[in-house]
């Protein structure tokens, strides 16, 4: 999936010289967290968040004081130098921009001009829509050797019981000679599966027997 098909195109924007008092308006208004800043050619020059804005308002204790600040241009406090994608980038190289840099948004560039946005809130619905994981389903982990095809050969056996697969992930494991595969599968009562899967030889770490200590 690429982020064109996720990203909000209808963007709410402020130029360098909008004052910190309308974007407190607009956060408010709109009940989102940032805003990007544009040229007059609609090139991003900066953004401001919510948190800028607090950073940059006066304690509650002393909110009459310095009333002047508010009508500073948003230049003072936006961030600069942005960090971007591009609509036609994946979004999971795109889920790495927010786990690697923390950033709550990234501003969506095609030839330079801002086309859209993209919140970490969008970034976690479409995940979870990715693994299937907003449907019901069942979820089932298989440890198997760290080799060519064993994911063909745990498919088979879904498809030998006539099981939908909802989506597939492969994670590591602590031993390097080994892969873990996460299946979500389109059943309620995993158990039929689960036995077959145990009786063909491989390791089903998840759902597993309750054990007795």
């Amino acid at each position: 999936m690429i982020i064109e098909h996720i990203m909000k195109r209808n963007v709410i924007t402020l130029t360098e010289t909008s004052t910190i008092k309308e974007a407190m308006q607009l956060l408010e208004l709109h009940q989102f967290r940032h805003i990007p800043i544009v040229d007059d050619k609609k090139k991003l020059v900066g953004i401001v968040s919510d948190s800028d804005i607090r950073d940059a308002s006066p304690s509650i204790f002393h909110f009459t004081d310095h009333l002047e600040d508010f009508l500073k241009p948003i230049s003072s406090i936006m961030k600069q130098n942005v960090i971007t994608a591009h609509p036609l980038d994946f979004v999971e190289e795109v889920s790495t921009l927010f786990y690697e840099h923390h950033i709550g948004c990234l501003p969506i560039l095609d030839d330079e001009k801002l086309v859209g946005i993209v919140t970490e809130t969008d970034m976690l619905h479409t995940l979870v829509e990715l693994m299937g994981a907003h449907q019901p389903s069942s979820h089932i982990e298989v440890k198997v050797e760290n080799i060519t095809g064993k994911l063909s050969d745990i498919a088979a056996i879904f498809k030998e019981l006539n099981m939908n697969i909802t989506s597939v992930l492969v994670y590591p494991h602590p031993d390097p000679a080994f892969k873990i595969l996460v299946f979500r599968i389109q059943t309620m009562d995993p158990r039929k599966v689960v036995k077959v899967i145990e009786e063909k030889g491989y390791d089903v770490i998840w759902p597993s027997e309750p054990r007795i200590l």
